[in-house]
């Protein structure tokens, strides 16, 4: 079922687990073609994995089936935005805002690719070494010189070089890197004067003796002084940083107003901290300004990547942005945009309080979404739609009848034993063993899911399983006849097995399964259960005194339900 598979898919990327995510949105897309939705979430998927030309393709796809939906260009533009495309991601955002000119995160969108296209654009001086860091010998050299070999385990120095790769003019931006001037001599094969090989030069240099005659004759020398304008550099941040601190404190006193007035005093003084917005973003976050929480968390993204800021940093404020997002949620209905936020977080910095934020996003769109969609009335003319095309045999019809009812009715066992009943006509036993586990859940006393549930284990010939669930239905209806038949059936069949009755091909294929069951799995690696199975096989006397043990015989029964052990 299509909708299943998005299911498996959607929990998937939750998880971060990205390509299974896109398996599974495969799978939905091959029974479902023409579901926008699927090409927008697989889109999604990629982009997180930084594929972006299937992620634009997937983008083209969702609008192309579905053109007025703004969500479509929003998946483009991220897209565009992944490739470098900035001016194509541009117009993608604004083509999502004429149709949705409300939507957050297409604003944000829009913001970000303009800032990037405005950076794009600036000239940068040509670098006459960009050509080097061309082709894969690039990546030969690095790893087989010792002095660099090192480098390429550090996330920052790789995207370093692949910032080059891209645009060869950024290597001016980075030559101040020592590692750089070290990469630019193994590449060149030259030896690179570093700032370290000075400092050495002028030790070795000092520790030489001269004679007399070779010394010359000292100055006297000067006390060094900063440069003024460093000097006041260093004064500025250590106020900001003093002015943070006093922020800090009043934030804890919850004098929301006084920590806002340190924060930007600190950001006058200096700018190259996004702490400072960050903990203002906190504090708006805490007073109800949405608005101006999100504005400061944008800027700290901004100015965290123009800075190279850490990794954490940047998810700390798009954490921050996400949260604020989902207060607004509680009037907008929309969760989408703080679940995406939460999700672009989460691929700077894989934080658990992050993911937390981001399943609680998503259960509570999905609880809002059922609020929507709750119609009983409507469930129950879906039901017997359903019931209808199951007495007429037509089950996947009937399926998708009880689907659609419990879409607006979640809460309806009926519906669930019934669709329990279709998958089992169908032959799709672990879908109808879990709505049968599902209208227990709803209604532990409703006969007709134990009847469901016995049935289907009793087709997986898990036969002690069935047994117990029948069982546990009689305590609820004693005198259930569908009930009282499957007890007599699972009964016969545990005896034939007893009794060696079945066929060898029965036998390895009921083994075969239980070995994958986990219960079993435990049960035979239990040291004290290997015991008691060889004392059933060469010391009856011991055997005899296991039979009194009622656990250590339940366990047996099940083994030999199984067809592992036989009893003589």
């Amino acid at each position: 079922m299509a909708e299943e598979a998005k299911a498996k898919g959607n929990a998937a990327f939750s998880s971060g687990r990205f390509e299974e995510a896109i398996s599974h949105f495969s799978d939905a897309i091959a029974l479902a073609p023409s579901n926008h939705v699927l090409f927008s979430n697989r889109s999604a998927s990629y982009a997180s994995l930084h594929r972006y030309n299937e992620a634009l393709n997937d983008a083209q796809k969702t609008v192309e089936l579905k053109p007025d939906w703004a969500k479509g260009y929003s998946r483009l533009g991220a897209a565009y935005v992944g490739l470098g495309s900035f001016d194509d991601a541009v117009d993608a955002y604004k083509k999502g805002l004429a149709i949705e000119p409300s939507n957050e995160g297409l604003k944000a969108g829009l913001a970000d690719a303009q800032a990037s296209a405005a950076r794009a654009s600036r000239p940068q001086p040509s670098s006459p070494f960009g050509n080097i860091f061309q082709g894969p010998e690039m990546w030969a050299k690095l790893t087989a010189d010792p002095t660099t070999r090192g480098f390429l385990q550090q996330p920052d120095f790789v995207s370093m070089i692949q910032d080059i790769q891209r645009n060869p003019k950024n290597l001016n931006l980075y030559v101040s890197d020592q590692r750089m001037m070290q990469t630019l001599g193994v590449l060149l094969n030259v030896k690179m004067r570093t700032a370290d090989d000075m400092e050495a030069e002028a030790a070795e240099s000092g520790s030489r003796s001269k004679s007399p005659e070779e010394e010359p004759p000292r100055a006297e020398l000067e006390p060094m002084e900063l440069p003024e304008e460093e000097d006041d550099s260093k004064k500025r941040k250590a106020e900001a940083q003093k002015e943070k601190e006093a922020g800090n404190a009043a934030y804890k006193k919850k004098d929301f107003e006084t920590a806002i007035q340190h924060y930007t005093k600190a950001l006058e003084l200096d700018d190259e901290d996004i702490s400072f917005l960050t903990n203002r973003a906190a504090v708006y976050l805490e007073t109800g300004n949405y608005e101006d929480c999100i504005k400061d968390c944008d800027k700290a993204v901004e100015r965290g990547r123009e800075l190279r800021s850490d990794f954490k940093m940047i998810a700390r404020a798009l954490t921050r942005k996400g949260t604020a997002f989902v207060k607004l949620a509680k009037s907008s209905k929309d969760y989408d945009i703080a679940i995406e936020t939460f999700q672009k977080a989460l691929t700077e910095h894989r934080n658990p309080d992050t993911l937390k934020k981001l399943n609680e996003a998503e259960r509570s769109k999905k609880e809002l979404e059922q609020q929507e969609q709750y119609d009983p009335k409507l469930a129950d003319e879906e039901r017997e739609k359903g019931n209808d095309m199951f007495k007429q045999q037509k089950y996947p019809e009937a399926v998708k009848h009880y689907t659609e009812a419990l879409r607006r009715n979640p809460k309806d066992p009926r519906v669930y034993s019934n669709r329990a009943a279709c998958y089992t006509k169908l032959g799709a036993l672990p879908e109808g063993l879990k709505d049968a586990e599902k209208c227990i859940e709803l209604d532990p006393s409703f006969a007709k899911g134990y009847t469901r549930k016995g049935a289907i284990q009793f087709f997986m010939k898990e036969y002690d399983k069935a047994l117990e669930t029948y069982q546990e239905g009689l305590k609820h209806d004693a005198n259930n006849t569908e009930l009282i038949d499957g007890v007599r059936r699972c009964v016969e069949q545990i005896n034939k097995t007893n009794r060696g009755e079945i066929s060898a091909d029965e036998l390895k294929e009921r083994q075969a399964k239980a070995m994958q069951d986990p219960e079993i799995q435990t049960i035979l690696s239990d040291p004290i259960m290997r015991q008691v199975l060889t004392d059933f096989q060469e010391n009856p006397r011991a055997a005899q005194e296991h039979l009194k043990n009622q656990h250590v015989m339940q366990k047996i029964q099940k083994l030999v339900s199984a067809g592992i052990v036989q009893m003589r």
